[in-house]
């Protein structure tokens, strides 16, 4: 087993007309920065959306989906709060508002602590219960997740489209995603993570390891 680690944020939220969209910004990785956007229609149809085939490989190797494409995905991030994603066919803007209470607590945590694994499946049970999400869990081709969540905002507003249609006022992400056997939370949220993912060279068929 390999721990490759993933620093960054994670958006989650969902949509009036049923859709939910899960964007990675990723500012250290293995694959160096990236980003990458997860959507799943009112219908349950699973896209990732990845900026190179590398990327789409090792994302796909982990979560599951209907179909995969490589795109440029093009994030812009205004005072910390205003957010902008561009990854044809998909558009996104969104906000946040104010520290979360869970995320004081959770920027109460040393950093070392809080990436543990250990420490990351304490959570988890409360998390579930709490947020609707979970603090780790196994994946594809043996690999395991462990999300060391460090920090959340909620999200206050969202502009959705895709194909150029909009998809409909900010909603929670209900019902859950299903691109694995984790999720986001249920309210729209960014939260900083370090998510470190095991990697069992032996059983990986999909996706490239770097």
């Amino acid at each position: 087993m390999r721990a490759l680690r993933f620093d960054g944020w994670i958006a989650g939220l969902g949509t009036a007309s049923g859709a939910r969209v899960v964007l990675g910004h990723w500012a250290a990785s293995p694959f160096g920065p990236f980003s990458d956007v997860m959507f799943e229609d009112a219908d349950g149809h699973r896209l990732l959306l990845a900026p190179s085939r590398e990327t789409a490989d090792f994302v796909a190797g982990t979560y599951v989906f209907d179909e995969i494409r490589v795109v440029p995905v093009r994030v812009r991030v205004a005072d910390h709060r205003h957010w902008a994603v561009a990854a044809a066919p998909l558009d996104l803007r969104f906000g946040t508002s104010r520290r979360h209470p869970a995320g004081v607590a959770l920027r109460a945590v040393p950093g070392p602590i809080a990436t543990r694994p250990g420490w990351i499946e304490l959570w988890d049970r409360p998390a579930r219960l709490l947020l609707g999400a979970r603090t780790h869990g196994s994946a594809r081709a043996g690999r395991h997740q462990w999300y060391g969540v460090r920090d959340l905002h909620p999200v206050t507003w969202a502009e959705v489209t895709y194909e150029g249609v909009g998809l409909g006022a900010l909603a929670r992400v209900e019902p859950p995603v299903r691109f694995g056997r984790g999720s986001t939370p249920r309210g729209p949220c960014v939260v900083r993570v370090t998510t470190s993912v095991a990697v069992d060279r032996s059983r990986s068929r999909t996706g490239a390891v770097p």
